[in-house]
């Protein structure tokens, strides 16, 4: 099981790199709603309190630096997890698969493709000389068609 998840990851198509978006969206939400909801109020109690804690107004205009701030943060999170998470454990596999300490996704090895083939063209000989087709009646159709 764990071999079959192992290749998964590191067979490089569009649908992995799909799964790993939707996976990074979700999580970077999570992140998001962290921020909004935690770290946003703490810049906000830093910064002072009251009506415009996290924003200074000028001319009549508010600019809020606490979403700039939480924004960073989510950020920051977010490439950390993914980079701790998700890069660093495959660039530790795949450097172990250069150096030859775990194998690569498993193909099935020439004698193995050799052996299926023979095995196909025997069944296919045997059919051949029996007259029976790939549903056991006489030449390929079912015994219930004849009547």
């Amino acid at each position: 099981m764990l071999k079959g998840f192992k290749d998964f990851l590191l067979r490089g198509n569009v649908v992995d790199l799909a799964v790993a978006v939707a996976i990074g969206a979700a999580f970077t939400a999570v992140v998001t709603a962290f921020t909004g909801a935690f770290l946003k109020p703490l810049i906000q109690v830093f910064s002072g309190g009251g009506e415009f804690a996290g924003s200074f107004v000028v001319n009549g205009v508010v600019f809020d630096y606490a979403n700039f701030i939480n924004a960073i943060i989510t950020f920051l999170i977010t490439a950390a997890v993914i980079y701790f998470l998700v890069v660093l454990p495959l660039k530790y596999v795949e450097e172990r698969r250069r150096r030859g300490e775990e194998a690569g996704p498993a193909d099935p090895t020439d004698v193995e493709l050799l052996t299926e083939i023979r095995d196909l063209l025997r069944e296919q000989s045997i059919r051949a000389a029996t007259g029976t087709g790939r549903d056991g009646g006489p030449d390929g159709r079912i015994p219930q068609q004849d009547r």
